[in-house]
């Protein structure tokens, strides 16, 4: 028998994005072969400790059922299974669990969003000289920052739409930023994933009311200009030779556009995939993806979001996800399922390129 792979899944976590990552990791652990793999669940709570082993299994199992309600976990049920209420930060409370001292082959971290997606758990990766799927820090920190990542966009050749940041303390002229941007006008928290904090203001009272939603949750907002269009999603798969896969488009149903709750409610959306658009469109999100995917340093899987307007008929680079959803509901088992690639066999491919 060879010797099995010792497999840490990392969820949770403290951004608004804790509940998707539960059942992104129930979803992973789920299909993963256990006579191949020994599993270590690591959950992080909402106030940041973590929860190892058995600890991290219950988390999961505890709070499963409560991410698929509407409220989500509270910051109290989080911290439940912790042993003690800690009330300072320090290095010996922060972690708990039977499984600290276990050797770790691979990690994989399903957490979304700040703290998770951002660079900050891989630089604890790295430090810890522990080997993990998806990119490393600078790219996750990159893709993270909506505004790094369209400069990034602009200096690789893909078109984004106008736009403009500002940040806490700004004085804001709603007039002037109508001016350049015109209506309707995006508002987007700077550093935020799955649509949190996103608004589409159709008037002054409404861009006022998104912006100082957006800096409730974080110190820089960008502003852009609305394109109407279709919108389509190219997850991006491999290290040294990354390729594109089929392109989605994505039809909300529940939404006027792709916001958390198309993304997340069921059958909050169509993902139709491989989209019906001409060869030529497609081609351009495929090189389009590949350029962004390589100019940030991404690594093992991606998925770049556009939308093809209706106006000018050019592709529009939104963002690029660096730990897309591993959900029954998320994109990029989706597009690799068309590609040829079923689930499982989807996460042994990513296991295995991460482990080479």
């Amino acid at each position: 028998m060879p010797k099995k792979i010792n497999l840490a899944v990392i969820f949770g976590g403290e951004s608004r994005e804790h509940e998707i990552s539960l059942k992104s990791a129930d979803a992973v652990m789920n299909v993963l072969d256990k006579n191949k793999y020994n599993i270590l669940p690591i959950a992080i709570t909402k106030k940041g400790q973590w929860l190892v082993g058995r600890r991290g299994e219950t988390y999961l199992k505890t709070n499963l059922a409560l991410a698929n309600k509407e409220n989500g976990v509270t910051v109290a049920q989080s911290q439940k299974l912790l042993a003690k209420t800690y009330q300072e930060k320090t290095v010996a409370n922060f972690m708990e669990g039977e499984g600290s001292g276990q050797p770790i082959d691979l990690v994989i971290p399903l957490g979304h969003g700040t703290f998770m997606e951002d660079g900050r758990l891989q630089g604890i990766l790295d430090s810890l000289h522990l080997n993990y799927v998806f990119s490393g820090l600078t790219a996750s920190a990159l893709a993270m920052d909506k505004n790094l990542t369209k400069i990034m966009a602009r200096h690789s050749g893909l078109t984004v739409a106008a736009d403009l940041m500002i940040k806490r303390g700004d004085k804001i002229n709603a007039g002037q930023i109508i001016k350049k941007l015109g209506l309707p006008t995006v508002i987007k928290p700077n550093q935020a994933g799955s649509s949190v904090g996103v608004t589409i203001a159709k008037n002054i009272k409404e861009l006022e009311k998104g912006i100082a939603a957006a800096l409730k949750l974080g110190r820089q907002v960008l502003l852009e200009q609305h394109i109407s269009g279709r919108e389509l999603t190219c997850a991006i798969f491999g290290d040294k030779n990354p390729r594109a896969l089929p392109v989605a488009e994505i039809v909300p149903k529940v939404s006027g556009w792709f916001d958390y709750k198309a993304k997340y409610a069921e059958e909050g959306s169509d993902e139709i995939c491989p989209a019906r658009i001409p060869k030529a469109i497609s081609q351009k999100i495929q090189k389009d993806s590949l350029a962004i995917f390589k100019a940030i340093g991404c690594k093992d899987l991606a998925r770049a979001d556009y939308i093809w307007s209706r106006e000018d008929n050019k592709v529009y680079f939104l963002e690029i996800n660096t730990i897309p959803g591993m959900t029954a509901q998320s994109l990029a088992p989706k597009i690799a399922k068309a590609a040829g690639l079923n689930f499982k066999t989807f996460i042994e491919k990513l296991i295995g390129q991460a482990l080479k």
